[in-house]
């Protein structure tokens, strides 16, 4: 039986098939600093449903990830309160491009060059699938997001602000 071609190979995509994980995959046009809203509208998804990874760190500077809904922003003060750290704050392209691995715009919790705790928004989980970068600009995968849990051993915590 033939298989479908991939969009392309990343180190996201070459973990959740190790894992045999059952995604979808959703090339876009990137747009710079377009982010979560951009690809929800180009791809006709619910910005609630399209998973933001952010690369931060505390004040010792260890990186941490946090994935949120596209459509809200994270309390670093909530955040830093529920990890145990003084504070968190987004760190720097080109310090989270270290990180991860992966460029800012395609960072995918999934296969990053480093590994780092995760920290999800507890209500990504009551979702029944979610969009998340797939490695690279422009590419989202759909997945369940019990698998960040399962695969990325990611914490739950109560962290989003409105956009």
């Amino acid at each position: 039986m033939a298989r479908k071609e991939h969009v392309s190979e990343t180190p996201a995509t070459s973990l959740l098939k190790a894992n045999k994980v059952d995604f979808t995959e959703h090339p876009y046009e990137y747009l710079e600093h377009g982010g979560a809203q951009h690809s929800a509208q180009v791809l006709g998804f619910d910005p609630f449903t399209v998973i933001k990874t952010l690369v931060m760190e505390d004040e010792k500077g260890k990186p941490l990830l946090v994935l949120m809904h596209g459509n809200r922003k994270v309390s670093t003060k909530n955040l830093a309160r529920q990890i145990g750290a003084k504070s968190v704050e987004p760190c720097r392209p080109e310090v989270a491009n270290r990180h991860s691995g992966y460029l800012v715009g395609g960072t995918s919790p999934f296969g990053t060059r480093r590994a780092m705790p995760v920290y999800i928004e507890e209500t990504i989980l009551a979702l029944p699938r979610i969009a998340i970068n797939g490695g690279r600009r422009g590419y989202l995968v759909g997945l369940d997001p019990q698998v960040c849990v399962r695969l990325l051993a990611a914490k739950p915590v109560n962290c989003a602000l409105a956009e």
